[in-house]
């Protein structure tokens, strides 16, 4: 299970272990993780307690702040100091620890003035100037020290995070280029959410011993699950040698109309490109050569399904309402998309999935789209519970609610995917996975992780069309 959560979620936990500890400090077991984690990138991945002669040519430089983060850059200095590493420290902002501080002068780290650091030659760069209280963005002279470490290929460890980023979000202003990241108890969301991710580098979390749940076992506020890649590889769906098209799962595709005839074809795209045993596709008959123009093995007509994908290219048409009540008729699982979304609350089938993006779900629970925005999560839940389904809120960061309460966060995605016809291309995914048996929840964040993790692999301005026509490379490669 993968975990990741707020930097107030974060301090809540370490202010609830200080209580339980009194007198005690994380400090020491954060400093000594991240000089540890340095000593492996210096010796190439050699972690030891005798450390080679040689060590005592390399040069490390510590860019510390003030606060917290500044202190286990420093006490980690101190370490590697008393190992035989050279260690120079730069103040780059704030007040430094103080006692870190003078660990690291007593155990033979050099104060360098920041002016001076790129006159040296290091072998790699400790980040330890803002954590996750720090605000966005860094300064000029930290920006110029960035560029300058990076011109010249030197390795940057970020100490929880890269400074400058906001442990909330993936948003980003200006920050440190770190190419490998270690963080303490959990993931935060600027590791995960794009395009903050790509300034994280190789991360690693390290237990420093600090619960994320209360005394009941319950997740405290701001921690969730997100169902990362090794998740997405168990749940997926895997044909063995008896399958056949219906064991696999056979999807309808009802999408589309006269209007929006491309909605359809990406649906159907979507749904094909994952994996199942059939798509058939029942939409308006004037449609049906585009979709045979683009997928000639999808089967036209009525028949035998284990779940819909309905409502994508709808368009606002009298034939809605009827059309709706024909597809839940089946009794199978629906992919609720667009237009369709308008036409709830309605009598489901059981294992229902709506998707809908922050403008459609307002509409849906009738309040403003910015209160959407503000707590996309919350809102997910309030209308898993309201309309008796399973709520995939499509944005930055995807939520996934069950009506149970449970919520999950798929894989965030780049910014790129944030285009007509990503949301068609993400209905027939979900689809495919729901004909092949997984429920509602597991086959949104696989459908949304997988989109995501294919528009990762291919960053760009790439049409929803060409992101379907890669995701079997992209399931293969998840699936190792």
């Amino acid at each position: 299970m993968a975990i990741v959560c707020t930097a107030e979620a974060t301090r809540a936990a370490e202010q609830r272990w200080f209580d339980a500890h009194p007198g005690q400090d994380l400090m020491d077991v954060a400093a000594h993780a991240v000089a540890r984690k340095a000593q492996e990138l210096l010796l190439g991945g050699l972690v030891d307690d005798v450390v080679p002669d040689w060590a005592a040519t390399q040069c490390v430089l510590v860019l510390v702040g003030g606060g917290n983060n500044g202190g286990d850059g420093l006490f980690a200095a101190a370490a590697l100091a008393q190992r035989g590493w050279r260690v120079e420290i730069a103040r780059v902002m704030g007040q430094p620890h103080e006692a870190g501080m003078a660990a690291a002068l007593q155990a033979g780290c050099i104060l360098t003035p920041l002016g001076e650091v790129t006159t040296h030659s290091y072998d790699l760069a400790i980040d330890a100037v803002l954590g996750i209280g720090g605000r966005p963005g860094i300064p000029q002279s930290l920006e110029r020290i960035d560029g300058w470490l990076r011109e010249r290929q030197i390795p940057v460890l970020a100490v929880d995070l890269p400074s400058g980023l906001d442990a909330n979000s993936g948003e980003v202003e200006s920050c440190v280029h770190a190419t490998h990241t270690l963080t303490f108890s959990s993931l935060k969301w600027c590791h995960i959410a794009y395009p903050a991710a790509r300034f994280c580098g190789q991360l690693e979390v390290h237990d420093i011993g600090v619960d994320l749940v209360d005394d009941e076992g319950n997740p405290l506020d701001g921690v969730d699950e997100y169902c990362d890649l090794t998740e997405m590889a168990a749940l997926w769906p895997v044909p063995d040698r008896r399958a056949d098209k219906y064991s696999r799962g056979v999807v309808g595709i009802d999408t589309g109309s006269k209007r929006f005839p491309g909605a359809a074809v990406l649906g159907v795209l979507g749904a094909l490109r994952s994996g199942p045993g059939m798509v058939r596709f029942a939409g308006p008959s004037a449609i049906m050569a585009f979709i045979l123009n683009r997928a000639p093995s999808v089967v036209i007509g009525e028949g035998r399904v284990q779940a819909w994908v309905l409502g994508s290219g709808w368009g606002a048409d009298d034939s809605n309402a009827d059309r709706f009540i024909q597809r839940a008729a089946d009794g199978v699982p629906m992919v609720i998309d667009a237009d369709a979304l308008s036409l709830l609350p309605a009598e489901l089938p059981n294992g229902c999935l709506l998707t809908p993006h922050a403008g459609e779900l307002a509409r849906m629970l009738r309040i403003e789209r910015s209160e959407v925005a503000a707590d996309p999560r919350a809102a997910a839940l309030r209308a898993a519970q309201h309309f008796g389904a399973t709520v995939l809120v499509k944005g930055s960061i995807q939520w996934v609610a069950r009506p149970d309460g449970t919520v999950r966060a798929a894989l965030p995605g780049p910014a790129w995917t944030a285009q007509a016809g990503s949301g068609d291309v993400l209905a027939g995914i979900c689809g495919t996975l729901m004909a092949a048996g997984l429920d509602a929840a597991d086959a949104a964040v696989c459908a949304a992780g997988i989109q995501a993790a294919t528009a990762i692999s291919m960053p760009g301005p790439y049409a929803p069309d060409q992101i379907a026509e890669l995701l079997p490379g992209i399931v293969a490669t998840v699936l190792g």
